[in-house]
């Protein structure tokens, strides 16, 4: 029950959060663009998190805690909370001024984006029972190289990579692309980082690194 309560808050807060940066600055709730996008976020994470709560509780309670140790991720993270809450912001204002015009069917291919790569941030977690939101070696944990990990290492970031590049689009905004647009780097320093870390004290990584050459994207890097 206190996990229950845990993941109900977080989800709660981060609704209401995403709520104010949306339509505060859009002025209205007539942001039908907002309300799609919160739709097809918070309803499949609705989901997600009631079956990791029925069936894999533990992975939920990791997926949860986003305390990071090293230094370097904690700058990533702090980064990557502006670039979104200035995506957010500039979505919602670019509504309201009316500063670009995002086609209808750029719009619907988006949406179907969004929510095939949340299929697959869903596979992923099915995958790696160590998943975790901070880079750390768990106790007795071991290298997962089936599946997507045996196309690219890292699949999680790849998934969210294309999810959070679709989330502009969906929100009918092309400055707020630009916005997003940096997170890309930001996500090359985090792996690059969590590769050390790993190599440094997860057996057997080294070797992974190996076997599977490319880290984000096939035949690019």
């Amino acid at each position: 029950m206190k996990l229950f309560w845990s993941a109900l808050a977080k989800f709660l807060m981060g609704l209401l959060l995403v709520g104010i940066l949306l339509f505060l600055p859009a002025g209205s709730f007539r942001y039908l663009n907002g309300w799609l996008f919160i739709g097809l976020l918070f309803l499949p994470m609705l989901l997600l998190g009631t079956v990791l709560l029925i069936k894999a509780p533990d992975l939920l309670e990791k997926r949860l805690n986003a305390k990071e140790e090293e230094a370097a991720q904690k700058a990533v993270v702090a980064l990557s909370a502006l670039l979104f809450v200035g995506g957010f912001v500039v979505a919602g204002l670019d509504f309201r001024f009316d500063w670009s015009h995002v086609p209808l069917w750029a719009v619907i291919l988006a949406s179907v984006f969004l929510l095939a790569s949340y299929a697959l941030y869903g596979e992923v977690m099915r995958e790696n029972a160590y998943l975790s939101r901070t880079v750390e070696v768990q106790e007795n944990q071991k290298v997962v190289d089936t599946g997507l990990y045996g196309v690219v290492r890292h699949p999680m970031y790849a998934v969210t990579l294309w999810l959070f590049l679709a989330i502009p689009v969906v929100l009918g905004s092309w400055w707020s692309l630009l916005c997003f647009l940096p997170y890309v780097a930001v996500l090359v320093v985090r792996i690059r980082n969590e590769e050390r870390v790993l190599e440094e004290g997860l057996e057997g990584y080294a070797e992974y690194k190996k076997r599977v050459k490319y880290r984000l994207l096939p035949f690019v890097w």
